[in-house]
């Protein structure tokens, strides 16, 4: 039986071999594994890393509010027992129910929504709650910490919460695992990065080419090559090129002139992928301001 020949597969870029790619940023990687699940991804493909909270500045954290927590526990006793030294024994014992949960549980929980994510603790060392997609917190994911937060942190002394924050990748305690948070360092500073410049010989052919939308992690790892590549040795400069123009090259057509390097098809690429999304950004502000006229 005649052998079918294999259907025709994406287009390729001009001067890309039809073969397998070399083996770049570690062996066997893909160049769309670059971007963490804790990395946001902006517009013009720039990875904001959001580094967890170190578990020395957990430990510090929740010590500094379970601290407070007691005292706070404390001083509305005494006050509650000075008020309330007349009532009786039923109404004492409610009144010392609700203490707890107004210390330890309400109080947190209405100053962490307030604050969009900070405990006293976390204000003293530096650290914020998130979601875990780095999204801000709301009352549902602070209450969830607080009443968690209750059992493993005075219940249990904190030991469910160290032993979960040290063997969790994000170090979360229980009450992050269930509320779908973790902490972040706030005081973290994220690195500007420039735009990539359009090569002056590539302007025309990027203007008119047909680019579909690049995925987030190969066209984080473009970006981050085209910014640090003045750093790189020159065979591994070329092979990272060579790579990264093989991936991008299904999402482009049709292909560059011929000559073209490798860098300056990569840095067309992403240039033009910044500025249509600058223009479709203003279109649809544009939009908007005459439907809300």
């Amino acid at each position: 039986m005649p052998s079918v020949p294999p259907p025709p597969g994406p287009p390729r870029l001009a001067g890309v071999p039809t073969g397998p790619p070399p083996t770049v940023w570690g062996a066997g990687a893909s160049a769309t594994v670059g971007v963490g699940r804790d990395d946001l991804v902006s517009g013009e493909a720039v990875a904001l890393a959001l580094p967890p909270g170190g578990l020395g500045y957990r430990i510090l954290s929740g010590m500094i509010d379970v601290a407070l927590g007691i005292a706070l526990w404390l001083i509305l006793w005494w006050l509650t027992y000075q008020v309330a030294i007349d009532l009786n024994e039923a109404w004492r014992g409610a009144v010392n129910t609700m203490l707890p949960i107004v210390s330890i549980i309400a109080l947190p929980t209405v100053v962490e929504t307030l604050t969009g994510g900070k405990t006293v603790g976390h204000l003293v060392v530096g650290l914020r709650t998130v979601r875990d997609d780095a999204g801000p917190i709301g009352f549902r994911h602070s209450l969830t910490r607080a009443l968690v937060g209750f059992i493993e942190m005075y219940a249990c002394l904190g030991l469910p919460a160290l032993i979960s924050a040290a063997i969790s990748r994000k170090n979360k305690r229980l009450g992050d695992l269930l509320a779908g948070t973790y902490v972040i360092r706030d005081r973290h500073k994220i690195e500007e990065q420039h735009p990539i410049e359009m090569p002056a010989g590539l302007v025309s052919w990027a203007v008119a080419a047909d680019m579909a939308a690049l995925p987030d992690g190969l066209a984080v790892i473009i970006r981050q090559f085209l910014n640090g590549r003045h750093g790189m040795k020159p065979e591994p400069r070329a092979a990272a090129a060579r790579r990264l123009v093989f991936d991008a090259a299904p999402f482009v057509a049709p292909a560059p002139p011929q000559g073209a390097s490798f860098e300056d098809v990569l840095s067309a690429i992403m240039a033009e992928r910044r500025r249509r999304d600058a223009e479709r950004l203003e279109r649809e502000a544009l939009l908007r301001e005459r439907l809300l006229r």
